[in-house]
Formats: structure tokens, sequence, C-alpha cells
């Protein structure tokens, strides 16, 4: 069980979540001088929590926030080119991602795939302001 599904349970409410997980894409980002003018794979999991009540009654694709948007909030964000810090990405990402009103919470992982010996990168958890 995520972080974020232990939180929402602990809170006494349950909201139904959308994810993309495992996303490889060859992205320009970094400070380190070997860094720029090249790609590294890096991997991106979003989990975002969807606001109590949102759901497909007439079976329809706009009447929910999709995995597709999640997808292509981090596709848009990485084509606008070099990013310096994954940090910044991981805030970019999530407040794409809230901009959707009917996303009330959402989890971006972020993982370096080429630099160390594992995956390194960063995790954030942003929540629409209440």
């Amino acid at each position: 069980m995520s972080e974020m599904q232990n939180k929402a349970q602990g809170e006494g409410r349950i909201l139904d979540r959308i994810f993309v997980r495992n996303l490889v894409l060859p992205i320009a980002i970094g400070v380190y001088d070997e860094e720029q003018g090249v790609t590294q794979k890096v991997g991106f999991t979003i989990e975002a929590e969807v606001a109590a009540g949102v759901s497909p009654k007439g079976d329809n694709i706009e009447e929910v926030p999709s995995y597709d948007d999640l997808a292509n909030a981090v596709k848009n964000i990485v084509a606008a080119g070099h990013i310096n810090l994954v940090e910044t990405l991981a805030a970019r990402i999530a407040e794409r991602c809230l901009a959707d009103k009917r996303i009330v919470r959402v989890l971006v992982r972020i993982e370096k795939l080429e630099r160390g010996p594992d995956a390194v990168g960063v995790e954030i958890v942003r929540s629409r302001p209440t």
C-alpha cells in the first residue's frame, strides 16, 4: 500500500486513484557538466487521487481525469527543454496534474536511471490547497 493510500485511509476517506508507473523517457536533465547537451533515461511514476464523487457516470473519458493526462503532463514538460533539477521537474509535473480540479492530491516519483549503481531521484506529494 502506498504512502498516499495509508494517509487517505487514515483520514477516514477513500479516494479513487489513477496512475502511470515506470514511464521511461530520454530527457535533458541535470546540473553537472557531463549532463549538459545529452539525454539520460529517467523513470516516472505518478499517482493521482481523484476528488470524491468524480466518476464516469456516462462511461465517457471526459468525465474523469485519465492516465493519458498524467503521461502527457510529463511529456509536455520535458519536451520544453533542459531542466537542471529533478526537484523542479517533479514540482512542475505536480502543478500540471493539480491544474485539473478533479485531482486533489498527487505523488510524483522521478528516478534518474543512469546515475549511480541504482536509480536515484526524488518523490514529492502535493495536495490541492483547501
